[in-house]
Order: structure tokens, then C-alpha cells, then sequence
């Protein structure tokens, strides 16, 4: 079974509230929101993150925030109490994620990636994510997310950068919804 079917087959046994949403192939957060018609700030973006908790422990972390919002790493390893924390490589983030780069869900299927959620996210009635897909997008009840994904809950948003101010090269290309 495919990503895409375990996510619907979760949600439909949580009897959570969905649409889907079919739309051109993107997986860029803010090119996508447009495509669906949501706000920027109820787009889950979702990043995979290294974090080294010493020198023989490494822990993964599915970051999501909203798709405004940079992922503070600085936050991430104090909250794992790591000596390093930096985004995953595409190779393992896809293994790890079940899903290619732009169309990482904001739920993990392994207990190898722990599911962190910035608060900022669930603040809105619902949340909107492509489905493991870049044609095929989800809005989803964000009361339902948080009981079918149940996410730890942690302040791990940045504010957005403006451009002229450079920002992160490594999340721009991670900036995936």
C-alpha cells in the first residue's frame, strides 16, 4: 500500500473531515497554496531534519510549519537536546517520509521519524497539505490532523525571511508542502 492509501485509509478510519483537492503537479508550498486557493499560513510545510544528540545518536524529525515559516533549527536541537540539527538529504527524507521532495505528508508512518508541529500551524480550523502526490492535495480539519497524526506540539517556526534578506538556500529547495 502506497503513502497516499495509508494516509486516506487513516483518516477515514479516524472518521476525520477531508476534501481532496486535484490540481496541476507542484510540490512548492507557496506555488501550490495558490493552486488550491488557501492562505499560506494553513499550508503544512513539511521538512525532514537531522538532529545529532551525541556522537552515535541521530534522531529524524519531521518538522511542519506553516508554509510562511522557516523551520528554526536552533529550536529543534535545543528541544532534542542535540549538538547539531540540519535538514535531511532528499534521499532520506524520501525513504524515511514514504514520499517524494513536494509531497511529504505532515504524518509518519515509522517510529524512525518523530512528528514535531509548530502550534502557529493548528491555529486555523484547516490545514492543507499535498496527499503524497504533486497533483493531489488534502484539507483536512485541523482538530481531525491532530487526532489522526497526533503530533508533538512544539514552537519550531522562524518568520519568514524577505528575499532581500537571503534566507536559507537548503529550505528553499526543501520549501515543500
Amino acid at each position: 500500500m502506497g503513502t497516499y492509501e495509508r494516509l486516506v485509509r487513516l483518516l477515514d478510519e479516524r472518521g476525520a473531515s477531508y476534501r481532496l483537492i486535484d490540481h496541476a503537479p507542484e510540490g512548492r508550498t507557496e506555488a501550490v497554496s495558490r493552486l488550491r486557493g488557501n492562505a499560506l499560513q494553513q499550508a503544512a510545510k513539511c521538512v525532514v531534519v537531522l538532529v545529532k544528540v551525541d556522537k552515535r545518536t541521530r534522531r529524524y524529525v519531521l518538522a511542519v510549519v506553516p508554509g510562511h515559516a522557516r523551520v528554526d533549527l536552533a529550536a529543534l536541537k535545543a528541544l532534542h537536546h542535540g549538538r547539531y540539527a540540519g535538514f535531511a538529504d532528499n534521499e532520506t527524507a524520501e525513504r524515511l517520509s514514504g514520499s517524494v521532495s513536494g509531497t511529504i505528508l505532515p504524518v509518519t508512518f515509522t517510529d524512525e521519524l518523530e512528528l514535531v508541529v509548530d502550534p502557529s500551524l493548528l491555529e486555523r480550523d484547516e490545514i492543507f497539505f499535498n496527499a503524497a502526490r504533486l497533483d493531489r492535495s488534502l484539507a483536512l480539519a485541523t482538530g481531525d490532523y491532530r487526532r489522526a497524526a497526533q503530533p508533538r506540539v512544539h514552537p519550531i517556526a522562524q518568520p519568514p525571511v524577505e528575499p532581500a534578506t537571503g534566507g536559507n538556500p537548503r529550505e528553499t529547495e526543501a520549501d515543500r508542502a
